[in-house]
């Protein structure tokens, strides 16, 4: 069985990511990229479905691990009665072929060390032949896929698995570089692990560096940064939502999906907290990738896309995989692409008007997809759609999905006004009027005092702490200042902000029917901040930090009774939502230095 999702930490290269247990075991890597097979996939089985592990044989007294300053080098140190271990493992983003090295260095006695690598390719379904090259040089090969093994250590074949068992002294380090290659190329050079480890270094180090988030946890904060630049995929500058698939939302459920691409609905909240910590390569990077993977025709946009802007993410079940502590069905590829949901519309017009204000410069033909997005929107806002939690059953008119429309037109406008593009400026300013009426009509339930999820309904929802930071209100509004206190009212647990109202639960349902989608308590302190209640909005971010694990990696919800992370890891969202909602509060604890928001304190005040 796997360890619990909070074991887990993050290596990779910016072309791939894998997770690292504490016990040293790597039990989840998609190789040779984020949306590849996984060749190690024993997070959703067991370790017949591939791991590697590299730990002491000895006894363990005590473990720790820590990430080597601001970088993606992971040590684990194990402590044994004859001596100490540390395990260091990284991926070195050197853009060509991808590479696992973990070099076992000995800080204290001697210790007995063993080393089990069991490679299973198509997602743990395939066994590969193995052989060894006479340059000692170990070859596994089955299908497409290839990887090379290089290491001192004396390894052997048993009961289809590459096993060793060593010995380190104090002063000893033994390295072990694994490589992946196609098949049908020729076998990858060997890799210096030493100098390997030294550029790694100074890669991680010289990107941290640009960080500018001056707050007292800036370490926190860094970590949420390096964790979003190691899910970028470099080559098309796309970020997957997470590394992993069909780890589940609650444990034992079939609440489990694949998050290894790129949703748009992250677009806006992707760019700020980017360009508010310093890093405007990547927004630009970002940006670029947005707009070449919306091109064509707006009525085939999606609403997430692979890491090279691939349109076509067909869901199917690894029925071979048992899933994550039983949770299945295990999932790869995403059904949800093919959803209409209005609220993507919205979010690409911000993500473009807050690139102009912010000076990236953008590509020429921008604006004409943005009329065209426009254009179509025109036609479609009225429609229902399934929402920005995409729902799996009939379409409804949700709120949220309706204010992104306004978002849309409202963005289109100001992009006109403060950059003197051309458009149909009016109609768009009677549409932003029309739909923001429709909205104040039919989603505010009197009653509670709030917006509801969708139009005829009571039933809350979380995405409605946001209406304040896309600027659809004023915080100070009487409409949201009633909504935030009936979500605080309704549909806070143990702290945390739920994303659907526990009052409504469907039918088969069991309360709660998953844990806390964590970005949801940090857009709760988003308003708060908006509200003025800042000491309210720390309590938040500060709940959501702490959920995070010893090196300050968070997945996308967490369960506050069980007191354990589910679903996705490390969720890019959350790592998101925590960098900006810590520039919010440091903004509105030092207006001297004031972060971007997406409203860009200009709200309408007006029904």
């Amino acid at each position: 069985m796997p360890s619990p999702i909070e074991d887990y930490a993050l290596i990779g290269d910016c072309l791939t990511a894998a997770l690292v247990c504490r016990n040293g075991s790597i039990d989840w890597l998609c190789w040779p990229s984020f949306d590849s097979d996984a060749c190690f996939a024993a997070l959703l089985g067991e370790p017949k479905h591939g791991r590697w592990l590299v730990t002491p044989k000895d006894k363990v007294v005590s473990r720790s691990r820590t990430y080597s300053g601001d970088t993606l080098i992971l040590e684990t140190t194990f402590e044994c009665e004859q001596g100490s271990v540390t395990l260091i493992d990284f991926m070195p983003p050197r853009g060509e072929a991808s590479d696992i090295v973990r070099l076992v260095r000995c800080d204290r006695g001697t210790v007995n060390m063993t080393c089990e690598l069991v490679l299973r390719f198509g997602s743990g379904f395939s066994i590969p032949w193995v052989r060894r090259l006479n340059d000692g040089t170990m070859l596994a090969i089955a299908g497409p896929d290839m990887v090379a093994l290089r290491t001192p250590v004396k390894m052997h074949g048993h009961n289809m698995t590459t096993v060793a068992d060593f010995t380190v002294k104090a002063g000893e380090t033994v390295p072990f570089v694994l490589t992946y290659e196609a098949s049908h190329r020729p076998v990858p050079e060997a890799i210096d692990p030493f100098v390997a480890l030294d550029e790694t270094e100074a890669f991680w180090s010289a990107w941290s560096a640009r960080g500018n988030f001056k707050g007292k946890r800036r370490d926190l904060i860094q970590r949420s940064l390096i964790t979003l630049k190691a899910l970028t995929y470099a080559p098309t500058g796309g970020i997957v939502a997470a590394p992993t698939t069909s780890l589940p939302e609650k444990i034992g459920g079939e609440r489990n999906w694949d998050y290894r691409y790129c949703w748009l609905r992250d677009a806006t909240f992707t760019l700020l907290a980017l360009l508010n910590s310093g890093y405007q390569e990547e927004a630009t990077a970002w940006h670029h990738w947005l707009l070449r993977s919306v091109a064509g025709s707006p009525t085939d946009m999606q609403i997430m896309y692979g890491i090279a802007g691939q349109r076509r993410l067909l869901e199917w079940e690894a029925d071979w995989l048992p899933g994550y502590e039983g949770s299945k069905p295990v999932r790869f590829g995403n059904a949800a692409h093919a959803q209409l949901q209005l609220d993507v519309f919205g979010e690409l017009m911000d993500v473009f008007h807050q690139s102009r204000v912010m000076k990236i410069e953008l590509d020429h033909s921008t604006w004409g997809l943005e009329i065209e997005l426009l254009k179509h929107l025109t036609t479609i806002w009225r429609q229902p759609d399934s929402g920005l939690w995409e729902k799996r059953g009939s379409p409804q008119h949700y709120v949220f999905s309706k204010a992104m429309c306004w978002v849309a037109f409202d963005r289109g406008v100001k992009s006109a006004e403060q950059f003197g593009l051309a458009g149909p400026v009016d109609q768009w300013r009677a549409l932003r009027d029309e739909i923001h009426h429709d909205i104040c009509a039919n989603g505010f339930d009197s009653g509670q005092n709030s917006f509801v999820e969708c139009y005829g309904s009571r039933a809350l929802d979380a995405s409605l702490a946001l209406l304040p930071s896309i600027g659809f209100l004023p915080a100070a509004d009487p409409r949201i200042v009633g909504t935030i206190a009936a979500l605080e009212r309704e549909m806070m647990r143990n702290g945390f902000l739920l994303r659907h109202d526990p009052r409504y639960t469907p039918p088969g349902e069991v309360e709660p029917i998953e844990g806390a989608f964590l970005a949801c308590t940090l857009w709760l302190a988003d308003a708060c901040v908006l509200a003025g209640r800042v000491e309210d909005a720390r309590t938040l971010f500060w709940r959501v930090a702490n959920v995070g694990n010893d090196l300050g990696l968070i997945a996308e919800e967490y369960d506050p009774i069980l007191k354990r992370q589910t679903g996705n890891f490390p969720q890019a969202l959350t790592h998101i939502a925590l960098v900006n909602t810590a520039q919010n509060i440091y903004a509105a604890l030092h207006p001297d230095r004031p972060a971007v928001q997406r409203s860009e304190a200009k709200q309408r005040a007006d029904a």
